[in-house]
Formats: C-alpha cells, structure tokens, sequence
C-alpha cells in the first residue's frame, strides 16, 4: 500500500489546503472507537489513495475537478498514480449501482476501488458496513480483505478497496475476479466511552444463572472459562430490559456469580443490525478496568425473534467494586439493505505506464 512512503511525500510537498480539506472531510473515521474483540471504526486512509479514487470514479460532480485532482496526484506520488487502471465495470440491484473503477496489480498484490452508489434514496452514507456478506471468488489461493476509504455526500457514493494477496509469491496476471454484495447496513450511531446509570453499591449476587454453549467469546482470560465450542459456561438469566442510554440494545442483567461481576446485553434480530460494543469499569482517578472475558450466545435461533446476548465479566470484588463507575463504548445502525451486487472483472496490469490523463 506503500503508506510510508506517501507518509514522507506528504510531509515533504505542502498541496493546495482548500482542496485537500474538501477530499479529507469525505473520509469516515472522526469519531474514535476501540474494542478488544473488533474494530468499531476503521483507520482513516491516505490522501493520496482516497485521491486515486475520487480521479477514477466518473460522475458529473467529480468529473469536473478530474483535472484537478489528477495533477494533485502525479505531484504528489508520480510512480505510484499512474499504476491504477481504469475498469468500470458495473451492476445494478434495488436501486444501487455497484462498479468497479479501478485496479492496480504488482507482483503477488492486487489493489481493486469499488463503489456503490445510491440511485434512488438515502440508503448508503459515510457509515456503510457490507458486515461481512460480500465475497471475492479468485482462481487462485489468496488472502483478500475489503475496507470502506470513502464518501462522497453528493453523488451518495461509498468508496471501497480491495485488496488480494496471492500466496506463494506468485505474480498475478491473466486471471479473473468475481465480486459479489447480498447486503449491508448504514445509518450508523456511536456511542463512544459514555456513562451507563448504573448504582454499583447495590450489586448483589445473581438471584438467576444458567449454563449455555456460547457461540463466541473473548478477552485475556478467555480459554480459563471457554476452551472450544462444547464448553458450557455460567451467564446470567435475563431479566425485562433496564434503563440503558443506547437505543436498539437492551440492558438484560447485572449481578454477581462465582465472586465475578457479569453484566449482560441483548439485541433482537442482530443479524440485520450488528448493534455491538463493550463495558469497562473506571475508578476515581480516572483508570479504566476492561473485562477479564466475555462471551455471546443466542435464543429463539430459528423464529424471527431470535436474540443474541452478549455477557461481560470483570474480576472486582463486591466490596471494591463500590470504587468504580460503568462506562461503555457502543454502534448501531438503523438501515438494512438486501440485494444481489455481482461483477466480474480482469485483472491486468498497465503495459503504457507514460499515460498521463491531460
């Protein structure tokens, strides 16, 4: 991806501020957020990449400033800018185009900018998340991963790079690359580090426990407790909902079990949410306690009511936890969207390295 060497380009040569302010403001990834067991906000990408994107994908808006744009690259990174190669390739499903703009092969990597575009509504913003439903068919064994770079509020268009690892070394040429999207999730709302109103003074032992077969879990004392998918651990049974201040989890249960405190949360039909996050203690001087474990399972998997439980456990006594206060760190999202996305494009590398679009 060659960042540190646009790192040190970038801190050499001083572009326009006006126009570098407008492209970096199209960037997801002010708001911070951190878990143990996922990223909630991916790492803001350079300039320079989020540039290649904006000169490539053709829309009225962009197209005007191409000019533009493209000279800022070659001024910046002149041997990397004129690698990527224009596709556009594209399809269309429920009023969302899905196209293929560009791609950039060297040796084993394949680096490929995907968009999708809303035609018809407000369906895709600055916090679209394909949660996992996409898939990269290639001929060969390899290692591909998918990350959102960009949004341009105008056109509704988000921006993704693809990015294909071939095993063995082996150069990647002559093949084809089938990308497919069956749905994903956006309007997205942050709850970053916020206080949950919860008097831990009054935290008694669990009254109700039972025993499930997680279907996940995490944390540094993870394997004490949960070993593979046949161990069975002790979760709280939960209770009517609580006060809690995010809007689409359910605060189910806090109590002691076994000298631990277990607090639980739980989201109805998750699948088309992926509403997450995670608790961590404070204590009075500002230092933060995570939890030691936590794990997740499921009810009701095969009904339209099927809930999904997340229980996180921290190893404070009860006479000390009255020291600390309870924080969380959460993401919802409040649109979900189906469809059936699918291009199929070659991978070929620029034999004409001079061209320089004018």
């Amino acid at each position: 991806m060659f960042r540190e060497k646009y790192r040190i380009m970038n801190e050499q040569i001083s572009p326009d501020q006006e126009l570098v302010d407008k492209i970096t403001r199209s960037i997801p990834g002010n708001e911070k957020e951190t878990n143990k067991g996922k990223n909630l906000i991916r790492k803001p990408v350079a300039i320079l990449a989020m540039l290649s994107v904006l000169v490539l994908t053709i829309t009225p808006v962009i197209a005007k400033n191409a000019s533009i744009i493209y000279g800022l690259m070659y001024y910046v990174a002149p041997d990397v800018a004129q690698f990527f190669v224009p596709i556009q390739k594209s399809c269309e499903d429920n009023g969302i185009k899905m196209e293929v703009v560009s791609a950039y092969i060297h040796d084993n990597v394949a680096e490929i900018y995907i968009t999708m575009q809303d035609l018809v509504g407000e369906r895709i913003d600055g916090t679209i998340d394909l949660y996992d439903s996409y898939s990269i068919n290639r001929p060969f064994d390899s290692f591909a991963t998918c990350e959102l770079v960009g949004y341009d509020e105008t056109t509704k268009t988000a921006t993704f790079l693809i990015s294909i690892t071939e095993w063995g070394n082996k150069k990647i040429v002559g093949d084809k690359v089938t990308f497919s999207v069956r749905e994903f999730i956006s309007d997205k709302r942050i709850y970053n580090e916020i206080p949950i109103p919860v008097d831990l003074t009054n935290i008694s032992d669990a009254l109700s426990t039972k025993e499930v077969s997680p279907g996940g879990g995490g944390g540094p004392k993870i394997e004490e407790y949960y070993q593979n998918y046949e161990s069975r651990v002790k979760v709280l049974v939960p209770s009517a909902p609580m006060q809690f201040p995010v809007e689409g989890i359910d605060f189910t249960g806090i109590g002691y079990i076994d000298g631990m405190l277990h607090i639980q949360t739980s989201v109805v039909n998750n699948l088309t949410k992926d509403n997450h996050g995670y608790f961590f203690l404070r204590d009075k001087s500002g230092n933060e306690v995570q939890c030691i474990y936590n794990v997740s399972f499921s009810e009701n998997i095969d009904t339209d009511n099927r809930v999904h439980y997340d229980e996180y456990v921290f190893e404070i006594p009860k006479s000390e936890i009255g020291q600390y206060s309870l924080y969380g760190t959460f993401v919802t999202s409040g649109l979900y969207t189906r469809g059936n996305w699918q291009v199929t494009f070659p991978l070929e590398q620029m034999n004409d390295k001079s061209t320089h679009p004018n």
